[in-house]
């Protein structure tokens, strides 16, 4: 495994264009990795409905996003703030977004490009087959960025 490109930040913001399905899974799987060493959030540029693919996705492996709800930069800023370090984007949409907020904000961006398995057609399972690649992939990009979890979180 390489090791991280810099230190892992104290604020991580995973963002996406509906906040329905990558940004969530994307944060549930950090916080499930590192635990409370870093504060962790997502956020799409606008907001749709939860992908229930991404719930069963997700739940594969053992987290639950089933209370997830959608919001946007705009619903997360007014809620929390926008403080964060880093702002990891998996959409262009998205991308585009977080460029515009860092002329005010002072937090890096990273664009993980990843595919939106919503667009599969087929069986459940095989549309299922789609969004756990979109899971394994994420999960890959975060251990590779980020570093090996803390041992206690293992």
């Amino acid at each position: 495994m390489a090791a991280p490109t810099s230190p892992r930040p104290h604020a991580v913001l995973f963002a996406c264009g509906l906040n329905s399905l990558r940004s969530p899974m994307a944060a549930a799987l950090f916080k499930h990795l590192f635990g409370h060493a870093s504060y962790v959030a997502s956020a799409g540029v606008r907001t749709g409905e939860l992908d229930p693919f991404a719930v069963a996705a997700i739940e594969e492996v053992g987290l639950d996003i089933s209370k997830h709800r959608p919001m946007t930069f705009e619903e997360l800023d007014d809620w929390e703030g926008l403080n964060f370090d880093l702002i990891v984007t998996l959409s262009p949409e998205a991308h585009h977004k977080a460029l515009d907020l860092t002329r005010t904000l002072a937090a890096d961006v990273e664009y993980w490009p990843t595919p939106d398995p919503s667009d599969t057609e087929g069986s459940r399972e095989q549309r299922l087959d789609a969004y756990r690649g979109v899971r394994d992939m994420l999960l890959a990009r975060i251990k590779e960025r980020f570093g090996a979890p803390p041992v206690a979180n293992e």
